[in-house]
């Protein structure tokens, strides 16, 4: 496993670090064992103090963290700054809401007096992406911290400093030695701190293939486990809908960050009466993007993460292309330094091409042209993916109506899937299963014990 910062824009390696040994990963779990037994018995005020100091942090250095994330995977410096902000918002919510999420709830019994008590669990493991290096992170801990757990991330490879700048945040926010651990580790030592006793909840956002592989190790010890898999989210344009608008929203849910997103919008599905007028303003509208220096605030496409994800994606793309599919625009790297792809539309994708069941993660859209809004909707929900997904008309009941049978985790109407703090975030079928952030995403790694008290002269 390597950790290596290398500048996507322009290839250049700025620092490298080693993996930690067999015994320094036994000294940190240890010492996030220890660390929990402290950390649940502070009052919710206790820990929130530390959760709203480390949002605090964030906020007051926002161009820090931004600037990193950029550095280390080309996120645009203006995405970079809202992650960072998204972060503080997370790490604030729950520093609030917590206590009221995780209250004690009475119970109606004809057996004595009872009640139902949130209680955390004990030390969780994270393993988590690039794409989002500080959100990602946010989402995991915050919930997590203001429960009474502890938490253990393995970070993604490409984003050491992120990785290491987000651990510092916590010891800087007066979190205890072991409530919050970056770990550096190989895949073999992945599998370690799952097998490890000590460790009791698993929380992966990643690929198909890793959910599977971390899903049977965890499940093999009988841990509970959260997954985000990705998705290949439906956008869908009803015959109604205000075409200029939607397009705009088009190009920023297929853009944003480059398309490197789990809910970017990923397969465009047009009623056809209005197919081809979408087409030519999408196609238009993607055609102006100015590629260049994500630091640079006129940049209005960077880099994809790695060298890596461009040949991938290139890969993905000329198989489609081999199994039938038409490229419209794009379908190349860019001509320049560093790891840019061409903004790319596909069409004429059929079943039997391997492309209509998978996610394109980067700067490609697949084109679907369907008879009426029953077409629409059968070809959302003919996926394997059901992470996300939007419906775009200008009556909202109706909307609404085609949302309701769209066979995912979330959907949005006239708005690309996206999130906040409030927001439940999961999916599912491949997409996994479980929820991050908002009441519900705090519930997931918590025993819920019932306490009851019955007069010792009950009748049995």
């Amino acid at each position: 496993m390597s950790y290596q910062s290398i500048n996507p824009c322009d290839g250049v390696v700025s620092a490298s670090f080693e993996e930690i040994d067999e015994q320094h990963l036994e000294s940190a779990v240890d010492l996030a064992s220890s660390c929990f037994e402290t950390w649940r018995e502070m009052t919710f005020g206790d820990r929130a103090l530390i959760v709203a100091r480390a949002a605090a942090i964030l906020r007051t250095r926002v161009e820090e963290f931004a600037q990193l994330a950029t550095v280390e995977m080309g996120k645009l410096i203006g995405e970079s700054r809202g992650e960072v902000q998204l972060s503080a918002d997370i790490l604030d919510y729950y520093a609030t809401n917590a206590e009221r999420f995780l209250a004690t709830e009475p119970v109606e019994t004809k057996c004595g007096r009872a009640e139902i008590q949130s209680r955390p669990i004990g030390v969780l493991f994270g393993i988590q992406p690039w794409n989002f290096p500080y959100y990602q992170l946010a989402r995991f801990a915050a919930p997590n911290l203001m429960a009474g757990n502890v938490v253990m991330v393995k970070h993604a490879g490409c984003v050491p400093q992120c990785a290491i700048a987000f651990e510092l945040l916590w010891k800087q926010a007066g979190a205890p030695p072991g409530a919050y651990t970056n770990l550096r580790i190989s895949y073999d030592q992945v599998n370690k701190v799952i097998d490890d006793p000590r460790v009791r909840g698993i929380a992966l956002t990643g690929s198909e293939g890793a959910g599977k592989t971390v899903a049977g190790r965890a499940g093999k010890a009988l841990k509970k486990v959260t997954m985000e898999l990705g998705g290949s989210d439906a956008f869908i344009v009803l015959e109604d809908a205000d075409l200029d608008k939607t397009v705009k929203w088009a190009v920023w849910g297929k853009m944003n960050n480059t398309g490197q997103c789990c809910v970017a919008a990923k397969r465009f599905i047009v009623v056809e009466s209005v197919a081809d007028r979408f087409l030519e303003k999408f196609q238009a509208a993607l055609s102006t993007l100015r590629p260049g220096d994500p630091m640079d605030e006129a940049t209005t496409i960077g880099p994809l993460s790695t060298e890596a994800a461009l040949t991938a994606l290139l890969a993905q793309i000329a198989a489609a292309v081999a199994e039938g599919a038409r490229v419209v625009i794009g379908g190349k790297r860019m001509d320049r330094p560093g790891s840019f792809m061409q903004p790319t539309i596909l069409e004429n994708i059929k079943p039997d091409n391997h492309a209509f069941d998978e996610e394109f993660f980067g700067p490609v859209a697949l084109f679907f042209r369907v008879k009426n809004e029953q077409a629409a909707i059968s070809m959302a929900n003919d996926s394997t993916f059901g992470l996300g997904g939007s419906v775009f008309t200008r009556d909202e009941a109706r909307g609404m109506r085609v949302a309701n049978r769209i066979e995912t985790g979330m959907v949005f109407v006239n708005h690309p899937t996206w999130t906040r703090p409030e927001l439940p975030f999961g999916g599912i079928k491949n997409s996994g299963y479980g929820r991050e952030l908002s009441r519900v995403g705090i519930q997931e790694f918590i025993n819920k014990k019932l306490m009851c008290v019955q007069s010792i002269d009950a009748p049995a």
